[in-house]
């Protein structure tokens, strides 16, 4: 940006922040002033601004739209953005009041008889903003592919994957478009569906503007920078780390009374306080136990009133805390956790709900996906009224959603991903205490977790204080976006990645990645030493020996082996884990010597693996020196003459080098500390008595029966190795070790420019190049389009399926099985492809069902070796395993006219999951009629028409609240 331009703008705008920095940066830059939001402009390469002067005429229209209270400094910022014609980001937090801008936008192009799209990520969302606005502008309409409203009106508003469906089928309404607002654009780094946002950006009308509207991103600035880049316009940043309604922060420690303040309303993190919530905490075994009691007592139907949950609601009606929302990391414990309720009641009796859940009758409600919608749209809307005092809820309803409460409650500080439990990410805990605290009723919002185990400082630290997630991309390929890339008139696959906000960040990767090179290089070059290419022979021996040495200890301290010699008071020899990452060149690895104590098995190690094959691990009793630094204990183990303390330490198997044959005896009471004083006693005695021949050892072959060719062979070679170490014309040079270790510098130098230079290639070359060739050889041998990229039959009917595998419903459907099977068993069929969830007892589908699926499973495997063939990474059984029967007999029964209760009966799921299935399944019955119609299957398509007829009806279809 030029001094001149830079200039013009700091003088209009004095919370200004120069394009270099990003909000983040000049956030932390200017935090001593009181600024409520910061301004920053992207500009394209070489943009030069309009010289056209307004007209008079433009310079004194008024505002589109007034509102009845002050607004905010970045409101103000952003609604100047959209005044002046320009696009813009709003990126605050939840509650701020970015919807203002988004009402403004809406109000400004209604006023100039414009065309305004408003997407969001969710049909619910989109549901509840149509309300909203239709209350507001009367030319709305809704466009969800469930329901389509008043599809000509000025303002549509539609999930983000209906516009990206409209943009490929070049719809008339994308010429007259001349705002697009994306709502919740953070939505974009969702792995699955994160890629439709960078897609309908990039495909968006090149004379169209936009409002991204974001929860906090720290790279704000990025995301700008890439849009002004693909759309060749300004596109301004509005960033406010400001909330309305301050929070506190306490924690419940688990067992315990009370609440402890952690981090004030001015965001200082209290020490002393976070300790005392630590020691107030019960055992972990002890609430284990509590636990167990609650939930035994629960199922006989005599709750307690001592679970933690029950305190919290309660401590939290009796200080007017509420209404208070409750997030819980699993559907069914958000319901368990409601069963613990029975006994409150929080409702008056004016504010009963007739006819209505006992639970609700309470003011005690449960909001998750697995909910039948109609009774989700239900619990929100008691909630929005007041009449739900205490919500339960999943994460999703921090998604989107605008519902605020008084208090927010953590019912747990770790969540599974599906792999592990860890604990929650600062982004996820700024998501959802977000909905603490509502704006002009609450002086403060309460944010409380409960915490159930140790956890240290700086952990929750991080968690309170930590910064929001950045916005990165999730962008990949798929044959859908392919096939509508080499189909559309100006499509061109490279083209969208080369625009893509993934080629973006990876390109602006270059300059540091170019900087660290280029001083690696000057580093390893002004290193100079003697005698090199000897070292280098040397070195190489070294690190061959080192590896040999680890692979025949690996063996003989294989559980098979070492397992039946791991008794107490049996000496062994443990390696010293130094700090640092430089290997010794002695040829001997630091050790000292210990008393076992015992060995177990590492939990979960061998739950599906053989014993043997377990992980153990082994409590030595050695010398250690222990530091203490408040909640923080460091054990780092030293030789037994250094000074420092005995102490049993559990250690890896690994980090024992070997066993002695000598035993002593050592006292079963070990606490004290003159028992293990004495202990190690006894072992300094031993090593004195041996210091001239050296503690014997157990010898693997003889006394611990290692039979192992592998082992003999490396033996063999550990000798032949030493040999030559002998023999070594640098073995006795000066100052060997100190070479060496310059030696081993210089050699991570140039592995590590190595990498450097292959992350360049990566980010120089197109993303995906070489994944592209690959999926476009896939659907040339599979005939979806011809060897000069034009899209035959197949590739037609695979460019309307979206909703689905795309390659495997397109080779169902030209294998005639959906047009030979009846109606329900298509229909069942079907269900396949939609459902995700794993279930532990699904039952069998029946015969027929049976029969159709073992067919639906060698298509997808002969689809997924294609793949495979063409250089496609891709695991062939966990393809085929994707697509499950779990739902196949209760969608056949829907199919057949069952009633909904009755199907439910049979399948063991949560309501809302196979009504979001059965919805899932008509989104794909619809792309399969348009699929049919494309390509004239006249009797499929009238199929596809019948049995959407069958599915869509009663309870499953009913009509949105919001509606």
């Amino acid at each position: 940006m030029s001094s001149l331009k830079r200039k013009a703008l700091e003088d209009s705008n004095p919370e200004f922040v120069p394009p270099s920095k990003s909000p983040r940066e000049a956030a932390a830059v200017r935090l001593d002033e009181p600024v409520a939001c910061l301004h920053d402009v992207s500009y394209p390469d070489g943009y030069a601004a309009p010289t056209r002067p307004r007209s008079a005429s433009e310079n004194s229209k008024p505002p589109a739209r007034e509102f009845p209270f002050e607004l905010d400094p970045f409101q103000l910022e952003a609604i100047k953005c959209l005044d002046s014609g320009e696009s813009v980001m709003v990126s605050a937090h939840t509650s701020a009041g970015k919807t203002v801008v988004a009402l403004y936008a809406i109000a400004m192009s209604l006023r100039d008889q414009q065309r305004v799209i408003y997407t969001s990520p969710i049909k619910a969302l989109s549901n509840q903003k149509y309300r909203e606005f239709k209350e507001e502008f009367s030319d709305v309409g809704l466009m969800t592919g469930d329901v389509t409203i008043e599809p000509n009106a000025s303002c549509l508003v539609m999930t983000t994957e209906i516009w990206r469906s409209m943009q490929y089928k070049g719809s008339e309404i994308m010429r007259e478009v001349a705002w697009v607002i994306f709502d919740e654009v953070h939505y974009m780094r969702d792995r699955e569906r994160g890629v439709v946002w960078e897609e309908s950006i990039v495909m968006a009308p090149k004379n169209s503007r936009f409002v991204f509207l974001s929860a906090t991103v720290p790279n704000a600035k990025e995301f700008a920078d890439w849009v002004a880049k693909v759309h060749r316009q300004p596109c301004h940043i509005v960033y406010t780390d400001y909330r309305p309604t301050p929070l506190q922060h306490y924690i419940f420690p688990s067992g315990g009374n009370g609440l402890y303040l952690v981090v004030d309303e001015k965001g200082k993190f209290r020490e002393d306080s976070f300790q005392k919530a630590l020691n107030a905490l019960v055992p972990a075994e002890e609430n284990k136990r509590d636990k167990g009691k609650w939930q035994k007592a629960l199922l006989a139907g005599k709750p307690r009133e001592e679970s933690d949950i029950f305190k919290m609601v309660k401590m939290i009606i009796q200080r007017q805390y509420d209404p208070v929302i409750l997030f819980s990391f699993s559907k069914r414990e958000c319901e368990f956790l409601a069963m613990q309720m029975a006994k409150l009641d929080l409702n008056e009796e004016d504010e009963k709900v007739s006819n209505m859940l006992p639970l609700l009758k309470r003011g005690i409600g449960v909001h998750h996906s697995g909910l039948l919608p109609i009774l989700k749209e239900v619990i929100e809307i008691l909630f929005q009224e007041g009449l739900i005092k205490c919500l339960f809820a999943t994460e999703t309803f921090s998604i989107g959603l605008n519902m605020p409460a008084k208090t927010v409650v953590f019912t747990n500080v770790r969540k599974f991903d599906g792999d592990k439990f860890r604990w929650i990410s600062s982004g996820e805990y700024i998501q959802m205490s977000g909905r603490a605290g509502r704006r002009g009723i609450d002086q403060r919002g309460i944010c409380i977790l409960m915490v159930d185990e140790k956890m240290e400082p700086s952990t929750a630290k991080l968690m309170l204080k930590g910064s929001a997630d950045s916005l990165n991309s999730a962008f990949h390929l798929s044959y859908n976006m392919l096939l509508n890339q080499i189909r559309c008139e100006d499509g061109d696959p490279e083209k969208l990645l080369r625009n893509s906000f993934y080629q973006f960040q990876s390109d602006q990767s270059l300059p540091d990645l170019e900087k660290q090179l280029k001083e690696l290089k000057m580093e390893r070059d002004s290193m100079v030493i003697e005698e090199e290419e000897s070292l280098k022979d040397y070195y190489n021996l070294l690190q061959q020996y080192r590896s040999l040495k680890n692979d025949v200890r690996d063996i003989v301290f294989s559980p098979k082996y070492c397992l039946p010699f791991l008794q107490p008071g049996r000496l062994a020899r443990i390696r010293i884990v130094g700090d640092d990452k430089m290997p010794s060149f002695s040829g001997e690895e630091q050790v000292t010597w210990g008393v076992i104590i015992n060995f177990e098995r590492v939990k979960g190690s061998a739950e599906d693996r053989r014993p043997e094959d377990a992980n153990y691990t082994c409590d030595v009793l050695t010398r250690c020196v222990v530091n203490k630094e408040g909640m923080k204990k460091t054990t780092k183990i030293v030789p037994l003459n250094q000074h420092g303390e005995p102490v049993v330490v559990s250690l890896p198997l690994s980090q024992v080098d070997s066993l002695s044959s000598i035993r002593l005896f050592i006292p079963k009471d070990l606490l004290p500390l003159e028992a293990r004083e004495n202990a190690l006693k006894k072992v300094s005695e031993v090593l004195l008595r041996f210091a001239k021949d050296g503690i014997p050892l157990l010898d693997p072959e003889e006394d611990m029966k290692v039979q192992s060719n592998s082992y003999r062979k490396a033996i063999r070679r550990i000798e032949a190795i030493e040999s030559l170490f002998r023999k070594h014309e640098i073995r006795n040079s000066p100052l060997i070790e100190q070479k060496l270790k310059v030696f081993h510098s210089k050699q991570d130098l140039t592995a590590r420019i190595k990498s450097i230079r292959k992350a360049l290639q990566t980010s120089t070359a197109l993303a995906f190049k070489d994944e592209l060739k690959a999926r476009k050889r896939v659907l040339r041998r599979l005939g979806y389009i011809t060897s000069e990229d034009v899209v035959e039959l197949k590739g037609k009917v695979a460019c309307e399926i979206s909703s689905a595998d795309e390659l495997t419903l397109t080779e169902l459907m030209f294998s005639g099985i959906l047009k030979d099977a009846n109606l329900e068993e298509m229909v069942a069929l079907l269900s396949c492809f939609v459902w995700q969830e794993k279930l532990q007892d699904a039952p069998k589908p029946r015969e027929g069902l049976d029969l159709l699926y073992s067919q639906l499973q060698e298509i997808a495997r002969r689809v997924a070796n294609v793949q495979l063939e063409c250089k496609i990474q891709i695991d062939v059984e966990n393809f085929v395993n994707a697509f499950r029967p779990d739902i196949m007999e209760a969608v056949y029964s829907w199919a057949k006219g069952s009633k909904f209760y009755e199907i439910m009966e049979v399948a063991q799921v949560f309501e809302g999951s196979l009504i979001r299935a059965i919805k899932r399944l008509e989104e794909v019955l619809q792309q399969l009629i348009l699929a049919a119609k494309s390509i004239g299957e006249i009797e499929l398509e009238s199929k596809f028409k019948e049995a959407v007829t069958k599915i869509k009806r009663d309870i499953v279809f009913a009509a949105s609240l919001y509606l």
